[in-house]
């Protein structure tokens, strides 16, 4: 199998069940993410975020990737306990992740651990970063200083 770059947009961050997310989509070349994909995931999403701690900054972002099969991936990342990173995941259209049948706009939970491929994985380096520089180096949290650090749209993956 050759490794081919993906394209990464990013959406902008809104406010779900008490968390800001900054929203990160990728695309495969040969095929963008649907409307009825992006707002099944976008529907799903509050199931994947945890509740505030009550001090940290309710920061979050996902990742809604079209995956490299006929399914879709839904990756939430929350921060929690100042400086610890949760991960949940939901899948669709992808039997062999148990989902329970071929629709990508058909998300289930996936119930084994997972933080993300390759691509994804892109996004990560970047936010944890992120985090660094507006949440832990500064002698005040600047929430609105990390919603507004993204990583750049473009090819992602390598």
């Amino acid at each position: 199998m050759a490794f081919h770059d993906k394209e990464l947009t990013v959406p902008g961050t809104v406010e779900v069940a008490d968390r800001h997310v900054k929203r990160y989509h990728i695309d495969r070349p040969d095929r963008c993410l649907e409307p009825e994909v992006v707002e099944a995931a976008y529907a799903y999403l509050p199931k994947l975020l945890p509740g505030t701690d009550g001090g940290t900054p309710p920061a979050s972002w996902m990742v809604l990737h079209r995956g490299g099969d006929s399914g879709a991936n839904l990756l939430a990342y929350s921060w929690f306990w100042d400086n610890v990173l949760e991960c949940r995941i939901a899948v669709a259209g992808q039997p062999a992740l148990d989902c329970p049948d071929d629709d990508p706009a058909h998300f289930v939970p996936l119930d084994r651990p997972g933080v993300g491929c390759v691509w994804e994985l892109g996004v990560l380096e970047h936010e944890r970063s992120a985090w660094i520089r507006h949440d832990l180096a500064p002698d005040e949290p600047d929430l609105a200083g990390y919603l507004a650090d993204t990583r750049a749209a473009g090819p992602v993956g390598r």
